[in-house]
């Protein structure tokens, strides 16, 4: 392949492209094809992690926002003749390729938009049923984290209330071009077989949001406008955020749900 054929990797699109085969190969590995036929990828590029996935037993679609990308797809993948999305993936309404069919997503995620694609997947987790791929390694390791953690945050328990997550391996910032200042890690989430929460769903959400916001506050500080006198002073509301697991969480809502000020 000539240099000239090459895409230039964009500074503001967060472009970091692989060129490490044997993890390319791996990343494509953790697609356990359990429970869809159907694999999104996100920001292709080159199409170095696409080509692993096209050997697969699944249909394989990509989206990708950078136009130049999309070029280099159509003439190097025949495969995916009309299985490119030249949308931004934030954006783009997936019905339109997948109406109601499960489907999984996978990809070496741009690090200015991870966290955004992995609350985009938790909105969508009735579609979902496994989500895998390539961050800035922090933001993996956050998704994976337990409670007790300094990392342990929102993401970690939104995720883990709907899905059993796993951080699988680290990557050097070697393997990329341009390299990353930072490691990136590989994690897979695998919705669980019930994921259907025993609280209301969306106050679950505003509460998780509502305390790790102010993290170092106790709950009974930053959870306060929920709180009717009848809960406010049970123990659970001396506790910090990060000392909840999901679990907790749930019974935390639950809690609200039944003696707290309603109409949030």
């Amino acid at each position: 392949m000539s240099n000239q054929d090459k895409v230039r990797a964009k500074k503001h699109l967060g472009q970091h492209f692989l060129n490490d085969e044997s993890v390319a190969k791996n990343i494509a590995d953790t697609l356990t094809l359990n429970g869809y036929n159907k694999v999104l990828e996100i920001g292709p590029g080159m199409g170095v992690l696409t080509k692993y996935i096209l050997e697969k037993p699944v249909e394989t679609f990509v989206v990708e926002i950078d136009t130049e990308s999309v070029a280099y797809l159509e003439k190097h993948y025949p495969k995916l003749h009309n299985h490119i999305i030249g949308e931004d993936f934030l954006k783009y309404n997936l019905k339109k390729i997948f109406n109601e069919e499960p489907f999984a997503i996978i990809g070496n995620f741009p690090y200015n938009i991870s966290t955004q694609i992995v609350f985009r997947v938790l909105e969508m987790r009735d579609q979902i049923p496994e989500f895998s791929g390539m961050f800035q390694k922090e933001v993996a390791e956050r998704i994976c984290e337990k409670k007790g953690s300094k990392t342990y945050g929102i993401l970690s328990v939104l995720a883990q209330a709907f899905y059993d997550t796993e951080y699988l391996f680290t990557v050097s910032e070697h393997v990329f071009t341009p390299p990353p200042k930072v490691k990136s890690g590989v994690m897979r989430m695998i919705r669980k077989e019930d994921y259907s929460l025993p609280c209301n769903e969306k106050l679950f959400f505003t509460v998780v949001k509502s305390a790790f916001n102010q993290r170092r506050k106790t709950l009974r500080n930053s959870l306060k406008s929920f709180l009717s006198d009848q809960i406010k002073e049970d123990e659970v509301f001396n506790l910090r955020p990060e000392q909840l697991n999901v679990e907790e969480f749930i019974s935390l809502t639950q809690k609200i749900e039944a003696y707290g000020i309603q109409n949030q």
